[in-house]
């Protein structure tokens, strides 16, 4: 007897192109459940500069992986891949279609190619080298990791404190450079699944349309309102460095107006928009579809009974 392995829907695109329409639509129609793969929108409290789907969405589709850090908690690509993991692998057992939705592409190969097993983090080391960086500045760290790893330190801005953390302590954890840990262990791909993997293509002038009026209207609900009190309660952190957050906090400091950041944001999201692009169009598995998500539905029902058999 042959054993049908389940299927895994995939869906990506660029910012704005209508991935949880489109999600919500297929999760609706083959019985599915949604797991994000958009690095902000694991951030609790980061609402208005996440394009999250909205509770109403979540209530009609049951979501995973959407505020399950704190904006203090730094969330790799490898947390993101073994929680994205354990997530399909429970729609499944559910006797349900698992439907991956996002754009970051990084959090999508965690998940469908695994990256290469590193140790987990050491938060007492991290905060001892935190604070000497605090003392001392981040150059004292790079420093450091010249003598642990000359390859990486080649490779990592002298500024760049979150990588040079992560290059120490993988070395010092691991008794030798990160670069050849890195280097001897190979990707555990995910097995178990029929992955069907759609991506969307909409046309670029209507697509940075709707990137400019979301933007603006981020700005216009609060974004600037809700980045000072996430700063006040955590202080500027990685996750409030994302796009619309970085911009909002350079109003708070008085750097620009707030109709700077509107257009500020909007060039960097169109920005964005190229690179998921580029970054997509690498990978042959995908079948592209023209169109925004909302007007797709029965196209990539079509595409997904095909590829599926």
């Amino acid at each position: 007897m042959v054993t049908v392995e389940p299927l895994l829907v995939v869906l990506v695109g660029p910012t704005g192109s209508g991935k949880t329409a489109l999600s919500l639509a297929l999760a609706e129609r083959l019985g599915g459940e949604v797991v994000s793969c958009d690095s902000v929108a694991v951030y609790r409290e980061m609402e208005l500069g996440t394009a999250k789907p909205s509770r109403e969405e979540r209530t009609r589709v049951p979501h995973h992986l959407i505020d399950v850090a704190w904006p203090s908690e730094e969330y790799t690509a490898g947390d993101y891949g073994r929680a994205a993991r354990e997530a399909v692998a429970g729609i499944a057992v559910r006797g349900h279609v698992p439907i991956v939705a996002g754009g970051t592409g990084l959090y999508l190969r965690a998940l469908l190619d695994g990256l290469s097993p590193v140790p987990q983090r050491d938060e007492a080391l991290r905060d001892r080298l935190r604070a000497a960086a605090d003392r001392r500045g981040p150059a004292l760290l790079h420093r450091v990791l010249r003598r642990l790893d000359p390859a990486n330190a080649a490779k990592i801005h002298a500024n760049d404190l979150p990588k040079l953390i992560r290059a120490i302590e993988v070395s010092v954890m691991e008794g030798r450079p990160m670069s050849e840990a890195w280097s001897d262990r190979r990707p555990q791909p995910l097995t178990g699944f029929r992955v069907v993997q759609l991506g969307l293509m909409p046309d670029r002038a209507a697509l940075y349309e709707r990137i400019n009026a979301r933007c603006a209207a981020m700005y216009a609900d609060g974004l600037v309102q809700e980045t000072r009190a996430l700063v006040a309660k955590y202080g500027s952190t990685r996750a409030l460095g994302a796009l619309g957050y970085a911009e909002a906090q350079a109003v708070l400091r008085g750097e620009m107006t707030e109709p700077e950041a509107v257009e500020r944001a909007q060039i960097g999201h169109r920005n964005y928009s190229k690179r998921q692009g580029t970054w997509f169009r690498r990978d042959p598995r995908i079948q592209w579809i023209e169109g925004f998500g909302g007007e797709v539905l029965e196209e990539a029902l079509h595409m997904i009974e095909a590829t599926n058999g």
